[in-house]
């Protein structure tokens, strides 16, 4: 597949924020992009010409933001929408081994999904983790360094170095990853679905406010046991750009791409090479 033959869906809802940057993400690297709202895909109070289907993109991102305003729980009502009502789609759409990317809220929405962790099953019936309030009880907005990890199976991750350190921001309250009680970090660590960790700029424990959140083993991202769904709570589409670092001022334009940019990247050059 060509390059600017791929077609990237960004999804939205009421209170959704971050379409803006997502969608220019995967523009800039020469895609296709289109922010989709669901009652496009639903084909509910849109008109003909507006109708989208999944299968017409080749990657899904849900992005940031607060989604019909995090009632009830960050996430869930986004999620349960998109289940009832395109939850077979879904799982043939990762069954093809198309990415879908979720980005903080999208985070949330993958897991109440059950398309993440997925450790058994393409999706889960029930949720079999969470994103819980942050231990600070706040929103924290704050850069975070990532320690990209062992990943071989990852396409969101192929152009990053084993071990880089990286920094997205972190924007949320609701971004405590934890487990449920009949899966372990063990069991995530043997299926290579850890991807991002919070780390500090020595390669210390990060305590707070490194971990932005206190989650279980400083687990900042996840993907499904077959690599090609991810979701993590920081914010790569807010560093494409270098200028959009906090500290370039300070430490003057050197002429790269922002930490964010790669991940986009590599996704795409994941489709180039495989479909």
């Amino acid at each position: 597949m060509k390059r600017e033959d791929i077609k990237a869906g960004v999804l939205r809802i009421e209170g959704t924020n971050c379409e803006e940057e997502s969608h220019l993400a995967f523009k800039r690297l020469g895609a296709q992009a289109e922010k989709v709202h669901l009652k496009q895909l639903i084909k509910k109070d849109v008109d003909p010409e507006e109708e989208r289907e999944i299968h017409q993109y080749d990657i899904l991102m849900i992005p940031g933001g607060f989604s019909a305003g995090d009632y009830i729980r960050a996430g869930a009502i986004f999620g349960a929408r998109i289940k009832s009502r395109l939850g077979e789609e879904l799982k043939a759409f990762v069954k093809t081994g198309k990415p879908i990317l979720g980005v903080c809220n999208g985070f949330q929405v993958l897991v109440e999904i059950g398309l993440l962790p997925a450790v058994h099953e393409v999706m889960s019936e029930v949720p079999s983790a969470a994103l819980e309030t942050n231990d600070s009880n706040k929103f924290e907005c704050r850069p975070s360094l990532l320690r990209v990890e062992e990943n071989s199976n990852c396409v969101f991750t192929t152009g990053y170095e084993k071990h880089e350190t990286i920094l997205y921001p972190s924007a949320h309250k609701e971004g405590k990853f934890v487990l449920g009680k009949n899966l372990s970090v063990d069991e995530l660590e043997k299926n290579d679905q850890i991807v991002f960790r919070y780390t500090t700029p020595d390669g210390s424990e990060p305590e707070y406010p490194w971990n932005p959140n206190g989650s279980l083993d400083h687990i900042a991202g996840i993907c499904n046991p077959e690599g090609n769904v991810l979701g993590l709570m920081p914010h790569p589409e807010r560093v494409f750009n270098e200028h959009t670092r906090p500290d370039w001022t300070r430490d003057g334009m050197t002429g790269k791409q922002g930490d964010g940019k790669q991940l986009f990247e590599s996704a795409l050059n994941y489709l180039e090479d495989n479909f």
